[in-house]
């Protein structure tokens, strides 16, 4: 089982390298989801409180409230979800705000590939901003 520390990295690119691994059978765990990095302005706020506000409670659309929910979501969004390996990929990944104490973390990995620092330019801000867990 690998443990990934989410501080400091881009959301978007940090699930796309973990949909890679889920499929491929690894178990994944994510720590301090609250802290990965968004590209972007503060309008994306305002953009997602719309989208939360469509539909009834008991039809949806559903979008994740919690900093990671999101973050599952944004997995999910980079798997086949629909067809069995995909389900079951998305089985294998799990999400945790902070570090639980019952964690054990034997096997950390990085992606180098998905730090903040890549986008200096461009505006960033976190998971834990746009979430309604503050």
């Amino acid at each position: 089982m690998k443990t990934l520390d989410a501080t400091g990295l881009i959301l978007g690119r940090l699930a796309t390298q973990i949909a890679k691994l889920a499929l491929m059978g690894e178990q994944i765990q994510i720590i301090n989801c609250e802290k990965a990095a968004l590209s972007g302005s503060k309008s994306k706020i305002e953009k997602l409180n719309k989208l939360r506000s469509m539909g009834s409670p008991f039809k949806g659309p559903f979008y994740p409230k919690r900093s990671d929910r999101i973050v599952k979501r944004t997995i999910r969004g980079m798997l086949p979800y629909k067809q069995t390996r995909g389900r079951e990929a998305l089985s294998r990944v799990k999400c945790y705000i902070g570090q639980p104490e019952s964690l054990d973390i034997k096997d950390m990995i990085s992606i180098p590939k998905a730090s903040k620092e890549k986008i200096t330019a461009i505006k960033t801000m976190t998971v834990k901003d746009i979430s309604w867990n503050k």
